[in-house]
């Protein structure tokens, strides 16, 4: 028997439908090492050598893979490839006493019969350089947090780590925010007008392009500007000055790379960064993708040919770009693996595999598949048509401009879902006159930039070198957990006020930790090292050191006052009676008795507590008038409508006296469902210490609740509701049943 390890079960099962019962295909759920949880684990004094152990959750899994390799005739590792999964894959081999020489390693990109025959055929050796890379990662990861954290937690606030790329990333964040904060909206004004041809039908609008012949700038033109023009055009005669017409090609974009999928996910579907790579991995793990963290843009001859014939057959040769098209990575760094990401059959279409799917999985592959198959199709052609407007007032010439396009051919739009706007202009001639209808004067303001949204902060890490494929999607769930950054009404990522603290902090004291160039610089060493161009622990240690010995500087030069002032409050301790001060803390502001720590008394701020009473919003001044005239159940007392880290909620104003508090129930994010336990009520969602959940508001008749929120829809097996779970996954309601899950 042969036995097979790869590291998810998913895989594991997809594998062993391919191959015969003389293969046992295992699967290792992940990494079974790891630096322990309750110490660094690194020996710095030799060589930064990592103590590795096997936790808790894998000594099961080890003691069986360890009785599976002995019953085995050989052993083959067949993790990813990429460094992660050649660690883990060396991991095996020590904590499994395999022989590293006898032990086979095989890599694919998709998990194929014929990938996975073909690479059974090329076994190839542990690549120790890829291992030494992931391991280096590792290493100076923890170095960096497991002595910066400390520090931020003696100096700033209980709780607070820091990264060496989640620093980065936050700083960015921060660091747009800032240009948000200082953004000044400048106002501007612009002309446009209507004109008319022969008939009436043949109205078209232009907007101002030149004056005095030569282009402006749009913040050119003011209010008073605008206002004097527009009175000297207004009854001044206009001609056709000129007419341009050309054919412009358009060509499709590249096939997916793991950022370009994680931004056009969050734009086309509105997918996170994390959830189109937990989407994707599914789709990879179960045969439908190739493997979905790279940066290569490379498609195989094989997937080229699939393409080319599915395009003729089904849409007419002239779609189908002759002998395929190939693409020119611009990232010197492309290595993570040989291919973009595509399905693994061209001719498999969303249509043909949408019964195997749920809703995310459905959506996602189809972009996949639409993109790598439209990556193979000819340009769109369009007819561009440019028509200039002339006026002559006091022998200085003002001239309108029309932009049309119309659709020639569609090529590789008939199937990448990319919307061409197409304006058709009037049949027209140069020197014809026309006439002025409407001239209108309209004002505008520059906008603040935009917050990053996952995908142009996937987009902007990239430019700049920092993290790889693989780090993208936990770097922003990082942050996010860590609560450095929060995601606004419009899902854009925004910092907390921590944030602004710990990164004005690092850059003024830490610089190379959060310096862009240096995270690049490191990020490029791992690269070589992963090459066999440079030895990890010379690279480590180069850093470490000048690291270590700032930190020691900075314990005795840095005043924890100094970075987190106190502040005065109008509050007075409900306790002690002393006054309370405001202070900050990993979670923001709050109040803390000035006695500490005779009186240990702390409160969250509310809006009044610095002196400055804030106004409640729309919405909350709703809300306080439709339960205005609640009482509490308990003590008799006027209800009031608090907003919390779950949102608005109903607490008792004779708090601290009374601390009775009742959820404001609101209806689910998606259609109203009836409870399908009692049939009277509805489904609404609430909020308790551990989240967001869904119960039926019949309380407490009815006592009904999902820690998911209802799609509406029965499950297909035994008829209970399924329900969306956190990470936007369609299963059964009912733990027992395995729809979905």
């Amino acid at each position: 028997m042969t036995l097979i390890i790869v590291e998810s079960p998913t895989k594991a099962k997809t594998i062993s439908k391919f191959l015969g019962k003389e293969y046992k295909v295992e699967s290792s759920f992940g990494h079974i090492r790891d630096l322990p949880k309750s110490k660094m684990g690194i020996d710095i004094e030799h060589g930064f050598q990592p103590e590795y152990e096997v936790p808790t959750k894998s000594k099961k899994i080890v003691t069986g893979l360890k009785a599976d390799a002995k019953k085995a005739t050989e052993v083959i590792l067949a993790s990813d490839e990429d460094r992660e999964g050649e660690a883990i894959s060396w991991h095996l081999i020590q904590a499994l006493n395999l022989d590293e020489k006898k032990t086979k390693r095989i890599a694919f990109h998709e998990i194929t019969k014929t990938a996975i025959l073909a690479a059974l055929d090329h076994p190839r050796t542990l690549d120790l350089n890829m291992v030494d890379a992931q391991q280096a990662r590792r290493v100076l990861d923890r170095l960096v947090g497991y002595e910066l954290s400390p520090f931020l937690w003696k100096k700033v606030a209980k709780g607070l780590s820091a990264g060496r790329v989640q620093s980065v990333a936050t700083r960015l964040i921060v660091e747009r925010e800032r240009e948000v904060q200082a953004f000044v909206a400048e106002e501007y004004w612009s002309l446009s007008a209507d004109f008319k041809g022969v008939s009436e039908d043949e109205i078209f609008t232009t907007d101002l392009y030149k004056i005095r012949n030569k282009t402006f700038d749009k913040l050119t033109i003011k209010k008073t500007d605008a206002e004097e023009v527009q009175k000297l055009l207004l009854k001044t005669p206009y001609a056709i000055d000129k007419i341009e017409k050309k054919e412009v090609s358009k060509n499709p974009g590249a096939p997916f790379t793991t950022s370009t999928l994680q931004q056009s996910a969050n734009r086309h579907l509105g997918f996170s960064a994390k959830q189109t790579m937990m989407v994707a991995q599914k789709l990879y793990e179960e045969g439908h993708i190739t493997y979905m963290r790279t940066d290569s843009l490379n498609l195989s001859p094989k997937f080229i040919g699939e393409s080319e014939e599915w395009i003729k057959k089904n849409l007419g040769s002239e779609y189908a770009m002759a002998g395929g098209r190939a693409f020119k990575n611009k990232s010197k760094n492309a290595q993570e693996a040989h291919e973009a990401i595509r399905p693994t059959e061209a001719m498999n279409t969303p249509e043909i595999l949408a019964a195997k799917f749920d809703k995310n999985q459905e959506r996602l592959y189809r972009l996949i598949w639409q993109r790598a198959v439209s990556s193979q199709m000819t340009p769109a052609k369009l007819a561009a048509t440019a028509i200039d407007v002339k006026t002559t007032v006091k022998k200085d010439t003002y001239i309108f401009r029309a932009n049309g396009q119309t659709l020639i051919f569609p090529g590789y739009l008939k199937v990448w879902p990319e919307k061409t706007k197409e304006q058709t202009l009037p049949l027209l001639v140069e020197k014809q006159e026309v006439a002025l209808t409407d001239l209108r004067a309209d004002q505008h303001s520059t906008n603040p930039p935009a917050r990053y949204s996952d995908a142009s902060l996937v987009k902007e890490l990239e430019k700049h070198g920092i993290g790889r494929p693989s780090t993208y999607a936990p770097t922003i769930s990082t942050i996010i957990a860590r609560n450095y950054v929060e995601r606004d009404d419009n899902k854009k990522l925004k910092p907390t006020s921590i944030a602004f603290v710990v990164t004005d902090l690092l850059i003024k004291h830490f610089h190379k930790i959060v310096d862009y160039k240096f995270t690049a610089d490191m990020e490029n060493d791992l690269d070589l090292i992963a090459d066999g161009e440079k030895g990890w622990v010379p690279v480590i240690s180069d850093f470490y050191h000048d690291f270590h010995d700032n930190l020691k500087i900075k314990y005795e030069e840095i005043n924890k006052n100094d970075i987190m002032p106190e502040e005065q409050s109008t509050e007075i301790c409900d306790k002690c009676g002393a006054a309370m001060i405001i202070k900050t803390g990993r979670f923001g502001k709050f109040l803390a008795c000035s006695a500490y720590p005779d009186c240990k008394n702390i409160k969250k701020m509310t809006g009044d507590a610095g002196g400055e009473k804030k106004e409640p919003d729309a919405k909350t001044l709703e809300l306080e008038k439709k339960y205005a005239g609640v009482v509490c159940d308990k003590c008799g007392s006027p209800m009031k409508v608090r907003v919390g880290k779950y949102g608005p909620f109903l607490a008792c104003s004779a708090y601290p006296k009374c601390k009775n508090i009742k959820n404001i129930e609101r209806p689910g994010d998606g259609k109203e469902v009836a409870c399908p336990v009692c049939g009277n009520g509805k489904i609404v969602k609430k909020f308790s210490k551990r989240g967001a959940f869904y119960a039926c508001n019949a309380y407490p008749n009815c006592k009904n609740a999902y820690w998911g929120q209802p799609t509406g829809d029965k499950c297909p097996n035994c008829e209970a509701l399924m329900i969306t779970d956190k990470d936007d996954e369609v299963k059964c309601s009912n733990r027992g049943c395995k729809t979905g899950k």
